[in-house]
């Protein structure tokens, strides 16, 4: 059944009983080709009936079908004429892990940070609305997603605008990691006792069988805050709630959507849905399955991880646990991102000083800034690209007061697989404007444990940023000793050329000094930066070179720029970072060669430029 769907417009001369066969081959082949290519899986086994179903009952690409993050839009890659490419996903030159416009018509809007959908959706309506299009618009978003503020404020503003918008709330009681807040709980209530078992047993609909009133949230176990019946809550903001519906139930979400299609105004429908649905690895263990490297699915276990040297996440996990045990003022932030960031251990030794705020990165960072202002020591973890939310809140709230919050960033400059979207390609750039800030950039994993420490010392925003994946492999201290603010370290001494690398460049610029005969400067910090190094440097060295993961406008290297010319060295200076484009998605090593950031590419660079130059200036010939 599945070879003959190319295009949605196929799946529509489908009958009833075909839907059904469909959606059991295209759960299969999820499953085949994503154990072979890697990628994202639990979430799109869950939304294999509901995608099937919206392309069936709308009109797309007319009708837009706008999904939040991504990780749950395979099955519609699949269906929507990327069925003999899904193989390909995320690899170089492959199709995108996440929705991308440029992909597919098919594509209304591209995600990769969560909670968008609603308001992207929103816009659209309102835009088909102004033009006298009669086009349709449907935002799906879990129950992981609707936890963002974003969310709520798109929300909020649908009702108000009475726009003719489908909102899907994707209810699996699981997002990348485990949902926190009040939000959470309600659907965790929704999901209990009867009402559980009857979605179970396949029940067309469910409200019958709910208690009349269920609580929201409570401050303590004896004072109850607020009340509600199911779906008060989107009915107050101005929706006309419809379920829960079995979400696995195909003939019942096909004979919803066509009833909801007609209807005028902003519509809510929650469908349940189970993560990981078909494939009882993936049922039992969600989070395992969300993203996963290639494994066998004819066994119910994903391969043993390797031993290997621990990845500054886990550099990162074992020094937050280590300086708690020190500190007792240490808190831990995360937004969303237990596993991801490291902190798994953190929780479990230091559950009431850890703190989960959902994908809320503006609250987190506030969060952090009203804690430091009351004596303690919040650390943020929290990945490059999703820093990127809370800029505000960075500025108004952190660097304006000058409040001793540490960032621990994640991530930070090219990601690999993930793309564009998940990219940390810009936090020198957004950080170093900032007055107060210390920017610090490790070129080892002990350097990562050596500034983390320094920076939970220091009276004053931090931000400790750091890589995915592992270092080069070095021993790492078990102390929790500190370095000077603002000082750099010579690792090589040479002659006419002094590289000043950045971070993760460090490594190709000691393997390229090798072949030029050039110093080789450390220089841990981006802000402050060593100013008598660099006019040590400018004096004895022709020419200099900067070395940053971050793009060039802006970053690392402009800030030692600058500095040149308000000194009026007389040095040449060259610029070697990534480039004002998007990098799509790869291995971090393809994209490390793809902009020339390798050691081979880095020494090709840079001869280039003395080449240039020695034909103008005898002194560089050699």
């Amino acid at each position: 059944m599945l070879d003959k769907i190319n295009l949605p417009s196929d799946l529509r001369l489908l009958t009833d009983k075909d839907l059904v066969v469909l959606s059991d081959e295209l759960r299969r082949f999820l499953i085949s080709s994503v154990s072979k290519s890697g990628g994202h899986l639990a979430a799109g086994l869950g939304t294999v009936e509901l995608t099937v179903a919206l392309h069936y009952v709308f009109d797309t690409p007319n009708d837009k079908l706008v999904w939040d993050v991504g990780h749950q839009a395979y099955p519609h890659k699949i269906i929507t004429g990327r069925k003999d490419k899904i193989s390909s996903i995320r690899k170089k030159n492959g199709i995108t892990p996440f929705v991308t416009r440029a992909e597919s018509e098919y594509d209304a809007f591209g995600v990769g940070h969560s909670s968008t959908s609603i308001s992207a959706a929103l816009g659209m309506a309102i835009a088909a609305e102004r033009t006298g299009n009669k086009k349709r618009t449907v935002a799906i978003i879990g129950d992981g997603g609707i936890t963002g503020g974003m969310a709520f404020e798109a929300l909020n503003h649908a009702g108000a605008l009475d726009a003719n918008l489908l909102v899907i709330l994707n209810d699996n009681d699981m997002s990348i990691s485990p949902n926190v807040g009040a939000m959470k709980n309600y659907l965790a209530k929704l999901l209990s006792g009867k009402f559980y078992t009857t979605v179970k047993q396949g029940s067309k609909k469910v409200m019958s069988n709910m208690p009349s009133v269920w609580e929201l949230a409570r401050r303590t176990e004896e004072h109850v805050k607020g009340m509600i019946v199911p779906g008060t809550l989107f009915e107050e903001l101005g929706f006309n709630y419809i379920g829960p519906i079995d979400g696995h139930d195909l003939p019942t979400l096909v004979t919803t959507l066509s009833n909801l299609k007609d209807l005028q105004g902003p519509q809510f429908l929650h469908v349940v849905t189970q993560k990981g649905k078909g494939f009882s690895p993936a049922e039992a263990d969600p989070i395992g399955y969300h993203g996963v490297s290639t494994f066998d699915p004819t066994h119910n276990n994903l391969p043993a991880k390797k031993p290997a040297k621990p990845t500054y996440t886990e550099v990162f996990g074992q020094w937050l646990c280590d300086i708690a045990k020190a500190n007792e003022h240490v808190v831990g932030i995360t937004p969303a991102m237990r596993e991801g960031s490291g902190m798994v251990a953190f929780e479990q030794e230091f559950p009431d000083r850890y703190f989960d705020v959902g994908i809320a990165e503006q609250h987190a960072v506030t969060l952090a800034a009203g804690m430091a202002c009351e004596g303690l020591k919040p650390v943020v973890a929290i990945y490059s690209t999703f820093l990127q939310r809370g800029y505000d809140q960075l500025i108004h709230d952190v660097a304006l007061q000058k409040l001793p919050v540490l960032f621990a960033i994640d991530r930070a400059g090219l990601v690999g697989p993930d793309g564009p979207t998940h990219s940390g390609s810009y936090d020198f750039s957004y950080l170093r404007c900032l007055p107060n800030m210390v920017i610090m950039a490790p070129a080892d994993e002990n350097e990562c444990r050596l500034m983390l420490s320094t920076g939970i010392d220091y009276d004053g925003p931090v931000a400790v940023r750091y890589p995915r994946g592992v270092g080069p492999g070095v021993d790492i201290t078990e102390t929790l000793d500190t370095i000077n603010i603002g000082k750099s370290i010579k690792v090589r001494d040479g002659k006419k050329v002094a590289l000043l690398a950045f971070g993760t460049l460090v490594s190709p610029a000691l393997d390229v000094a090798k072949e030029l005969n050039a110093t080789v400067i450390n220089m841990r910090f981006v802000k402050p930066l060593d100013e008598s190094m660099i006019i040590d440097i400018a004096v004895s060295h022709a020419v200099i070179v900067t070395l940053e993961e971050n793009v060039v406008k802006g970053g690392a290297g402009s800030a030692i720029n600058e500095f040149i010319n308000e000194q009026k060295l007389d040095v040449n200076v060259l610029n070697i970072g990534l480039p004002d484009t998007n990098i799509e998605h790869g291995t971090r090593e393809e994209l490390l060669q793809e902009t020339g950031l390798d050691s081979k590419n880095i020494s090709q660079t840079i001869a280039n430029h003395l080449k240039s130059l020695s034909d103008k200036d005898d002194t560089l010939a050699s």
